[in-house]
């Protein structure tokens, strides 16, 4: 039995940004050598989510696909975009106070709804793999999400492969 580990960066945008790491990871499957075992795609960030999803074709004018913006629109709903303080709990006055002491601007903190979109979510999926392949089904994509919309920043994707 065999380990792997890759990571890559991608770079998000001050509105959700979703990144097709599709390709990344059968990169680091060839890389690995692994013919059979899984592969967990992972975000180490925890406002931040790995999915899989079809590919949409359609995107509207700031490039988000329209599956993307759907869930976005549904999101928006059960999860409302934090727009000010005091409209969810967190961040409260301890954790502004200890984000200040660490040089991070108080409005950084504001992004309560992207803390929650990432655990609904979820921060990784687990991919078989099998006779070198990733069994991502016809139309399956992995896309790493980042519901962060207070500061662009680059992110970690990482890709942990186990087998033989």
């Amino acid at each position: 039995m065999s380990v792997y580990h890759q990571s890559i960066q991608v770079q998000s945008k001050m509105v959700p940004t979703f990144h097709d790491v599709t390709e990344g990871a059968k990169n680091a499957l060839k890389n690995s050598g692994i013919k059979n075992g899984i592969m967990v795609v992972y975000s180490q960030h925890t406002t931040c989510s790995v999915m899989i999803q079809e590919e949409s074709h359609d995107e509207n004018f700031f490039g988000t696909k329209s599956i993307m913006q759907d869930l976005l629109n549904i999101f928006e709903e059960i999860v409302p975009t934090c727009r000010s303080e005091g409209q969810y709990l967190h961040p409260g006055p301890a954790h502004i106070a200890d984000a200040t002491r660490r040089k991070e601007l108080p409005c950084w903190s504001l992004n309560t709804d992207a803390h929650l979109r990432s655990i609904i979510m979820g921060r990784s999926e687990s991919i078989p793999i099998i006779d070198g392949k990733l069994e991502l089904g016809e139309f399956g994509r992995i896309y790493f999400a980042d519901f962060d919309q207070v500061r662009a920043r680059e992110r970690t994707v990482r890709f942990q492969i186990i087998g033989e």
